[in-house]
């Protein structure tokens, strides 16, 4: 077998002399000889397409990342920042009803009165001569100073309370929450307001008072945009009139929270909070001490005792 040599490149030899006319050429000048390849190789081009790769999915990421924190920003204004209803009362104003005086000399009392507005049957529980707090213990029927009572906070199923809450005051419970309503108490008076800012809640810690937060249902007459219960259950609520008095008001069948609400509105309230466990039992006391059932007996005492937070109207 013969061996093939491979076919080498072969160069181009080209002898250049320099014209008798050049300057400075003496005898015997050598010539000049120049050597270049027939296939001169091309200057290698660097590769970008790696890079642009690279750049074009960082900037995809980055917009993805951009969007998803517009959206965590608005979700966060929307639901911790931006109350999205009118407020009717300050906290300054709630405090400063909170430390006026009372006239120890009304008796203690609670009258209900029956109405259907909008087709939503409601009892309205009209409250006097009382004072409010918060116990984690379900008051004794037989209690004659006790007028009122109904469940107030939600809790976890660990029996965490959802919300703020402060109990003789001392901070029970404190979270950031989209419950912007609140209810709150100190000595003999008692309020119902909307805000974000915690103002009143502190003002119940260094006064011993009594606060905790809920869903609202009507701010300056207006409706929030959304709820964030639904379905229909018995629904209950606390209502301020445009002559400061508060109510207790409590469904006779189940509702949603828009028709509730919608009916507290055209009924004249100006400001409802929502309250929780409209199915649990509670009572009123009229004038003459005789006791008045709210929902069904059998539901007393509550399944979790200890465990429930309760607000509960006393004489005086």
């Amino acid at each position: 077998m013969n061996n093939i040599e491979p076919e080498m490149e072969k160069p181009i030899i080209i002898i250049e002399e320099r014209p008798e006319s050049e300057p400075n050429q003496g005898p015997g000048e050598v010539p000049v000889i120049n050597v270049e390849r027939s296939d001169p190789k091309p200057s290698p081009q660097p590769v970008r397409t790696h890079r642009r790769r690279f750049w074009v999915a960082g900037g995809a990421l980055v917009a993805v990342l951009g969007c998803i924190s517009v959206w965590a920003i608005w979700r966060y204004y929307r639901d911790y920042v931006n109350i999205g209803v009118p407020v009717s009362v300050s906290s300054n104003e709630n405090i400063s009803k909170l430390q006026a005086p009372v006239d120890q000399s009304v008796q203690p009392e609670v009258t209900v009165r029956y109405d259907s507005v909008l087709g939503v049957a409601m009892n309205i529980y009209a409250m006097q001569g009382l004072r409010a707090e918060i116990s984690m213990h379900e008051p004794d029927t037989a209690d004659m100073d006790v007028y009122l009572y109904s469940r107030c906070a939600d809790y976890h199923k660990d029996f965490s309370i959802i919300g703020d809450m402060v109990i003789g005051g001392e901070e029970i419970e404190t979270a950031e929450s989209n419950r912007k309503g609140y209810f709150a108490a100190d000595q003999d008076n008692f309020v119902i307001g909307i805000a974000r800012d915690n103002k009143v809640k502190q003002y119940a810690m260094e006064n011993g008072g009594c606060f905790f937060r809920q869903y609202i249902l009507l701010s300056d007459r207006t409706i929030p945009r959304s709820f964030y219960l639904h379905g229909k259950v018995e629904r209950r609520a606390f209502g301020r009139m445009a002559n400061d008095k508060i109510y207790y008001i409590a469904t006779l069948h189940k509702e949603t929270m828009w028709d509730f609400a919608d009916a507290l509105r055209e009924y004249g309230f100006v400001d409802a909070i929502y309250i929780t466990g409209g199915y649990d039992y509670s009572f009123y006391r009229s004038a003459d001490g005789s006791r008045h059932d709210i929902s069904d007996p059998a539901r007393y005492p509550h399944k979790y005792p200890g465990h429930v937070p309760w607000v509960v109207f006393r004489r005086r």
